[in-house]
């Protein structure tokens, strides 16, 4: 039986490397799990061997694997109807789009469904254009908006590099250091900060500034936490000068932080949120572009030239419709604020093992681990955008975390813990013990 599960495994291993291209990855040497099944917090393969989840899949997998009452509803709805245009609509569609009103704090009421984060991404800086009539956008250096051409040329993820001479006009990127390397302090790094933007500003003139954007909480670019008070300055300065604030919760929203959005630890009120992810957690493709009153208004009268052709998809409607029952039924949102406490506390006990952890850093379940060669002077496991040789011990540290039965992010010297939101403490132990073991291996290149 052993064999035959093996020989399977390969087989569907192989047609996906003859047949199919994956992200982000050389094509030649790539060694993906092949996935049999899921349930919870964990992946199985043909093999029967379990590997812990730690980043959700990519951050979205909120609600854990396998949960059936999405297929309940996915199945319900396409029995009524699949699919009808976005000039149709169905009861599902305007249950959602209520339901996400109520979640959203102040005037953001209007929602625009799209197919996936880039797609949020693109048609909120459409509109922000349109909106305002102007036409530059402003977003920080670290920072990943999605792979369609004006989602990673807003990016500052070095991903945009190589397709640099095809990327869109009109983005103008900042700079936002973070505390663990900044060294005059954080009351320091506020002022600074928000001196630089407001410098940027005034090169770019104002009056050309349709939107800022910002992520509500730093993720894949190294959860890097904002300083206190940054976001409300930038709301401050977005209103003095009519510009709108668009905030990416694409991966920081649906209590992946402890908190609906990222944005909420802020005590802010953007203009438009950007969403996906946790939206359906992964278990149909979907998005929005959650409005204000104000913004949408405009458009009473006037043609809104936005539009997709599965925009308010009926079955993906209905598997968010659900989602967002769960995590309120579930008490997942308080459960990701105390896991995160959690995992914070475990991880400072690490520290105390391992000399290669510098800094981790985490918003409830949006966290990762900074390896250092050497905690004095920072100096990092892996550069930003390291080059192949460069990545040689951290390719070894995730090699180690997956040989002992752990999926999960690692990029440059960062090892990222963001588990679903059912996650127990029991699997967090479960899940840091495998790290701690891999991190060994970082351990011994300390200078």
């Amino acid at each position: 039986m052993q064999t035959t599960s093996v020989s399977e495994a390969t087989e569907i291993i192989q047609h996906n490397l003859d047949y199919t291209l994956f992200s982000w990855s050389k094509q030649k040497g790539v060694a993906p799990i092949a996935v049999k099944y899921a349930e919870g917090v964990y992946l199985y393969d043909y093999d029967d061997k379990r590997y812990i989840d730690f980043s959700s899949g990519l951050m979205n997998v909120n609600i854990g694997h396998g949960d059936q009452r999405i297929t309940d509803a996915v199945v319900k709805q396409m029995r009524e109807v699949s699919y009808v245009t976005p000039s149709c609509v169905t009861k599902v569609r305007g249950e959602l789009g209520k339901k996400l009103a109520e979640i959203c704090p102040g005037d953001l009421n209007k929602a625009f469904f799209t197919l996936c984060g880039a797609t949020s991404i693109e048609n909120a800086i459409k509109l922000a254009r349109l909106y305002t009539g102007r036409h530059k956008i402003l977003s920080r250096y670290q920072s990943y908006h999605g792979a369609s051409i004006g989602a990673i040329s807003v990016s500052g993820d070095p991903r945009r590099i190589p397709v640099d001479a095809q990327q869109a006009p009109n983005f103008v990127h900042f700079d936002l250091p973070y505390a663990y390397r900044w060294e005059h302090g954080e009351e320091s790094l506020l002022k600074d900060a928000i001196a630089q933007l407001e410098r940027i500003i005034a090169y770019e003139g104002p009056g050309n500034i349709a939107a800022i954007l910002l992520e509500g909480e730093s993720g894949s670019s190294g959860c890097f936490h904002y300083p206190k008070g940054y976001m409300k300055a930038v709301r401050e300065i977005c209103n003095k000068h009519g510009i709108l604030l668009i905030i990416d919760e694409v991966m920081s929203g649906f209590g992946r932080t402890g908190k609906w959005f990222g944005f909420e630890h802020h005590d802010i009120i953007p203009d438009m949120i950007a969403m996906a992810k946790g939206l359906t957690c992964g278990y149909l493709p979907f998005g929005c572009l959650m409005v204000s009153d104000k913004i949408a208004a405009k458009y009473d009268d006037a043609v809104l030239p936005l539009g997709l052709t599965y925009s308010a998809h009926p079955v993906s409607c209905a598997a968010a419709l659900e989602t967002l029952k769960i995590y309120e039924e579930d008490k997942l949102i308080e459960n990701a604020a105390a896991m995160g406490q959690y995992v914070t506390e475990r991880v400072e006990q690490l520290k105390q093992l391992h000399p290669s952890i510098g800094n981790f850093r985490t918003a409830g379940l949006l966290g990762c681990i900074e390896l250092v060669k050497n905690r004095t002077t920072k100096e990092p496991m892996a550069p930003f955008n390291a080059k192949p040789e460069e990545m040689v011990v951290m390719n070894k540290v995730a090699a180690k975390i997956k040989e002992l039965g752990m999926y999960t992010f690692v990029r440059w010297s960062y090892i990222f813990i963001a588990p679903p939101l059912t996650v127990t403490k029991e699997q967090i132990d479960e899940g840091l013990a495998i790290i701690s073991e891999a991190i060994k291996i970082a351990d011994e290149s300390i200078a």
